[in-house]
Parts: structure tokens; C-alpha cells; sequence
């Protein structure tokens, strides 16, 4: 069992060093991945903006186990800032807590966000803090109020498939931060998560109509043309204009499905990653086609 579990990561090592340095790896990933540079996703943000698209940069990583490596997380964070601002670019950024350095000192993951999202008020943008698994969810949640108090707009991803959820939905209501809902993506215990399909789906549905009717600009996200469909028919039902939400999907995925809901009339944003750390990135997107 040990030789075939060294024998396993040394194959996932000639793996990663093989589509990290292969031209066709390249191509392949550029569907998905903006590139490795800042100027990379900004140059993929101004092509989405000539056709009416709105972007989120998110600069790849997770994690971190240092305060030099969070507090360069923040920093090229400004960097994209100062450069959305400079272009012009209807971009906000996206960035995850443990990239911010929650795994080594929340005090210090609360200043670097809080710099962050102060820079993103002053030139007009904003931004969206990912949600990472359960082991986060609740410093996660308490980073993100303390901040919106001190910065007033920013936006946190809710997993629908936590049973608490809506109880967290309710908090974010009531204080007008804005809410980007998605299905979940982590492997948790059926304890604290809907384990099967259908009530993930049943959850999701629920908290869009919740957010639709009480929350403050949600972002509607994910690729189930099912969900979109539903959030479509329940904003013409209710008479909620096109301007209190939007849709959000990632780069180069269901471009199908994003066309039509330009088509119709929508706000939609795609989230842009870029960055040498896209390895796990890319793999978890394949994983999830």
C-alpha cells in the first residue's frame, strides 16, 4: 500500500511538471486559466467588457502558510486594483480567506482583507470572498461582517449545500451584504451538508428566491441551466428588475449558456483566474466536467 501510494504521487508530480511546462498543457488550459500574469487577465477582462461581460480577477492560491506569502497575496491584489482602475475595467476581485493568511493569524488574513476592500471601495469596485469548507465557514462569515462594517460593500459566497445556510443567508439579509449563492463544492460529512443531489438543488432553489426577494444584489452563480432557468422565470414572475442581481459563472465554461443569458437581457460576471498556482484550479475544474 505505501509503495503504491509513493507510486501514486510521483506520477501526480511528473503530471503537474508536464502541464506546467508542455505547450500543448498551454493551450489546453487557456480555456480556463487567463494566463499567469496580471496583464494576462486584464487583457482577457477588456475583451470580455467589449462584449458587455462583467469580470472578477481572481489571482490563483490557497492556503498560504506564511505572512510573507499572504501579505503578496494582498499586495497583488492592489496591484489588480490599481489597475482596474487605470483601464477602466467593470472588474471586481475574488479572493479566498486562507490566501489571506486565515491559516496563520486571522488578525493578520482581517488587515489584509480590510486593505483590500478599502482600495476596491476608492476606485468603485469591490471585493468577493470565496467560501472554503466547513473548517472556515463560520471565521469566514465573521471576517466578512467585520469588514462590511468598516468598508461597507463586499460580497461572500454561501454554499447552498449546508444545512445552515439559510440561517447565514438571513444574517447577510438583514445587514445588506451582498450574497453570491452557489451549490458547494467541498466533500463534507452528511452531518453538516446535503448529501444528495436533489436536496442540494431543493436548498439552492429556496435560498435564490430569498435572496431574490430580500437580498441585496445577489450574484446567482453556477452553470445549471435548470437554476438559471428558475431565477429567470421567478424575477419576470415577481416583476425584479435585471439590475438588482446578476449571474456569475467561470471563464470558459458553458459559453452556451453564457450568451443566452446575455441574450436576455442579464447581468452576467465571469470570474477570470490568473496566476502561476493554477494547477489545482484547472484539475478541480476538470474534475467537476
Amino acid at each position: 500500500m505505501t509503495r503504491n501510494f509513493f507510486l501514486y504521487l510521483s506520477q501526480q508530480r511528473r503530471l503537474r511538471h508536464w502541464m506546467e511546462t508542455s505547450p500543448l498543457a498551454r493551450k489546453l488550459t487557456s480555456r480556463f486559466i487567463a494566463g499567469e500574469t496580471l496583464d494576462d487577465a486584464l487583457k482577457v477582462s477588456a475583451q470580455l467588457q467589449a462584449q458587455g461581460v462583467l469580470t472578477a480577477l481572481d489571482h490563483l492560491g490557497e492556503n498560504v502558510t506564511s505572512l510573507e506569502d499572504a501579505n503578496g497575496a494582498a499586495a497583488a491584489y492592489l496591484l489588480a486594483l490599481d489597475q482596474i482602475a487605470a483601464r477602466g475595467l467593470p472588474a471586481t476581485v475574488s479572493i479566498k480567506a486562507t490566501q489571506f493568511g486565515m491559516d496563520v493569524s486571522e488578525t493578520a488574513c482581517y488587515d489584509n482583507v480590510l486593505r483590500v476592500a478599502a482600495r476596491a471601495r476608492e476606485i468603485g469596485s469591490r471585493v468577493e470572498i470565496d467560501m472554503e469548507s466547513t473548517l472556515y465557514t463560520e471565521r469566514t462569515l465573521t471576517l466578512v461582517s467585520g469588514v462590511a462594517h468598516e468598508v461597507g460593500d463586499i460580497r461572500c459566497a454561501i454554499q447552498a449545500y449546508l444545512y445552515r445556510s439559510p440561517a447565514d443567508i438571513d444574517h447577510m439579509n438583514q445587514f445588506g451584504i451582498r450574497v453570491r449563492l452557489c451549490k458547494g463544492a467541498y466533500n463534507e460529512p452528511p452531518a453538516l451538508a446535503h448529501p444528495h443531489k436533489a436536496d442540494v438543488d431543493r436548498s439552492y432553489v429556496e435560498l435564490m428566491h430569498r435572496l431574490l426577494d430580500q437580498g441585496t444584489d445577489p450574484a446567482i452563480a453556477g452553470h445549471d441551466d435548470r437554476m438559471i432557468r428558475e431565477a429567470i422565470r421567478y424575477t419576470r414572475e415577481r416583476g425584479i428588475m435585471p439590475d438588482r442581481f446578476e449571474f456569475q459563472m467561470l471563464y470558459g465554461i458553458r459559453r452556451d449558456l453564457q450568451r443566452q443569458v446575455l441574450d436576455q437581457g442579464f447581468r452576467l460576471r465571469l470570474y477570470v483566474p490568473y496566476g502561476a498556482d493554477w494547477y489545482p484550479y484547472f484539475m478541480r475544474r476538470l474534475s467537476e466536467r
